[in-house]
């Protein structure tokens, strides 16, 4: 994949999904977040970079977090955004999504932030837009979603600076979460030590040790001594069958409690993507306790994306200097 995001002198052009990037490219956006972080303390909270350019976020899933942080972040940069809402665009008159984007290409567009329930989306389109535009992945089906990925990632580093030192336990939907195949991915090429991935046999994939994680179906074993936990949200729109008995017996299960949590290290943070389902995969005394840096994820996310979308529209230019 990563041939189809980088130009030929290894820029990145598109930001499609974080298979096949090196590790300095991912450490080269956490390193820009974290002078764009600085931002939303400043009384004026804009940096030049991407005045001029255009951006057109094209959500054909509903999302709230993942869409609100792009367009803070193309607006920090500078940037033009709009917003398309495809239920109300020609789109629902059966224009093709070739078309669309070949209308959007004409009014000089720069680049597609694009969410789609279908895997492959985002790629399929980088493959169809003019040389000139760029295409960030915001979540395609089950397959991947790079920038909360990344995002993930910066946040850890906030709180626990050395990658390998660390034990990462990933709980829950695993066989459905775009979310969890990108952070797995982003994980392994920052060298962290050991990936765990606790889930009942129903929610992971059947390639799942292949991907260089421990599998654990128990809670108590899986989060022993681990630095991190990241909890996700059971994809119900995305299930075929009845997988669960019932989301009252995974609670009890899977769901992350005070009590298990406490089997974790001492210092070890709690994570989420969003949204939350309370009772369901978390305790509210977990998501709203002295451990959890959910809402840090969200902050986090402007400062990345914005680093994402500076280092694909950018010039070779030096980064605007920010400062408090």
């Amino acid at each position: 994949m990563s041939h189809n995001q980088l130009t030929e002198s290894g820029r990145l052009h598109h930001f499609l999904s974080i298979e096949g990037l090196k590790r300095p490219l991912l450490t080269e956006i956490m390193d820009r977040a974290e002078q764009f972080s600085s931002i939303s303390h400043q009384q004026v909270k804009k940096v030049p970079l991407l005045r001029g350019k255009t951006i057109v976020n094209l959500f054909f899933e509903n999302s709230t977090r993942t869409r609100t942080t792009f367009e803070l972040a193309a607006k920090r940069l500078s940037a033009d955004v709009i917003s398309l809402n495809i239920n109300t665009s020609s789109a629902s008159k059966g224009e093709s999504l070739r078309d669309t984007l070949h209308n959007l290409e004409a009014m000089h567009s720069d680049m597609f932030v694009v969410r789609h329930h279908q895997s492959g989306a985002a790629e399929f389109i980088a493959q169809h837009v003019a040389p000139h535009v760029s295409v960030i992945n915001a979540g395609d089906g089950c397959h991947a979603h790079p920038t909360q990925a990344m995002l993930d990632m910066f946040t850890i580093r906030r709180h626990k600076q050395h990658f390998p030192d660390l034990r990462v336990a990933i709980i829950g939907d695993i066989l459905h979460s775009r979310v969890a195949r990108s952070q797995i991915q982003a994980l392994a090429t920052l060298g962290v030590g050991e990936i765990r991935v606790i889930a009942p046999k129903t929610l992971l994939p059947t390639d799942c040790k292949t991907l260089g994680v421990h599998v654990y179906h128990d809670m108590n074993a899986g989060l022993k001594d681990v630095d991190v936990v990241i909890t996700l949200r059971l994809q119900n729109e995305r299930m075929q069958g009845a997988l669960l008995p019932s989301s009252k017996e995974y609670y009890q299960c899977y769901g992350l409690t005070e009590r298990k949590l406490s089997l974790a290290k001492p210092d070890a943070i709690v994570m989420h993507p969003g949204p939350i389902n309370r009772g369901v995969e978390i305790a509210s005394a977990v998501a709203d306790g002295p451990q959890s840096v959910i809402l840090e994820q969200v902050t986090h996310g402007i400062a990345v994306r914005m680093a994402i979308m500076s280092m694909t529209l950018g010039s070779q230019a030096e980064l605007y200097e920010v400062t408090a």
